[in-house]
């Protein structure tokens, strides 16, 4: 199978007929290469950081919180995006170093793991500064902060068509960097919608009381979106088994020829949307290599692979 490096070992007598040479091999797998996420992320940086500026000195002025707040996140998450770019970089650049066991897929993760915690973070401040507005509210100027939260909703969109486009859910699952930079500025749409809300209520329906709660409100509903990017990427920080139907499928595919039986199977990821794998099996009639390679299921990425040959027991 192509890009799969494999190793294969009998207990009693081991069966190998390839060559050394055919055996040496590289832990890159990819990673050396400029991702279009990095400059959707650049460009987002960019935007995000000149809303932010404009959201935060028009919610001083305009005495809004839920305005204010929509410009703090903005702050937050364009430090987020920064740590996604260089991420990225530090990626791309260190991917030929031999200290890195399986290459540096998992620096992905790691920004992605950062990123969820300064998310949980501000979303607390967030939640602080609502109450705070509940207990002193400020004198709000509705139609100014209205237009403000506008534009930033506006510029939420652009950033979330750019950082979307070209990539399907599964990318971005996997692809934790861009996932994390996506759910920033997604946060920062929520924030923007719910501020609109809440300044259009307490204007025309005097509901001034609104304003924090939707701060509360969105500072809820961050807090689980970072909660479950912080399961995922720690998932793959801790070599955690991939998910079920992955293993399944391997199984299944190994178990189909002969007598075969996978005995132990470990899968992790080890990269955006890429995996290594160790597979123990018994048979008793033990193959080279490459027979069981080649049953491998084709759909999953599987850029490492160790097989482990048994004749009798694992």
């Amino acid at each position: 199978m192509a890009g799969k490096d494999s190793e294969s070992a009998d207990s009693g007598k081991i069966r190998n007929t390839e060559s050394i040479d055919h055996l040496i091999h590289d832990h890159i797998f990819g990673q050396d290469l400029r991702k279009s996420g990095e400059r959707k992320t650049l460009i987002v940086i960019i935007i995000t950081a000149i809303m932010m500026i404009i959201e935060i000195t028009a919610g001083i002025i305009f005495g809004s919180m839920a305005l204010l707040a929509d410009g703090l996140h903005m702050g937050s998450h364009a430090s987020a995006l920064t740590i996604s770019a260089l991420a990225y970089y530090y990626t791309r650049s260190h991917a030929r170093d031999s200290r890195f066991t399986f290459g540096t897929g998992k620096v992905n993760s790691l920004a992605g793991f950062a990123s969820a915690i300064m998310l949980a973070i501000f979303s607390i401040i967030m939640a602080g500064e609502s109450i705070k507005r509940f207990l002193s509210p400020v004198q709000i100027e509705f139609n100014q902060a209205i237009f403000i939260a506008a534009i930033g909703l506006v510029i939420n969109i652009i950033s979330l068509l750019i950082l979307g486009a070209g990539h399907d859910s599964y990318q971005h699952v996997s692809d934790h960097n861009l996932w994390s930079a996506y759910i920033h500025v997604l946060a920062d749409a929520l924030t923007s919608v719910l501020a609109i809300f809440a300044l259009i209520c307490a204007k025309y329906l005097d509901l001034i009381w609104l304003d924090p709660f939707m701060g509360l409100i969105g500072a809820f509903l961050i807090i689980r979106w970072s909660i479950g990017l912080i399961r995922s990427s720690a998932h793959v920080l801790l070599d955690m088994q991939a998910p079920q139907g992955v293993l399944d499928a391997i199984r299944k595919a190994i178990e189909s020829e002969s007598d075969n039986r996978v005995c132990d199977l470990h899968v992790w990821m080890v990269g955006p949307g890429i995996y290594a794998a160790e597979i123990a099996l018994v048979t008793s009639t033990p193959k080279d290599t490459h027979y069981y390679t080649k049953l491998l299921p084709k759909e999953i990425p599987l850029v490492h692979v160790t097989v482990v040959v048994h004749t009798d027991r694992c």
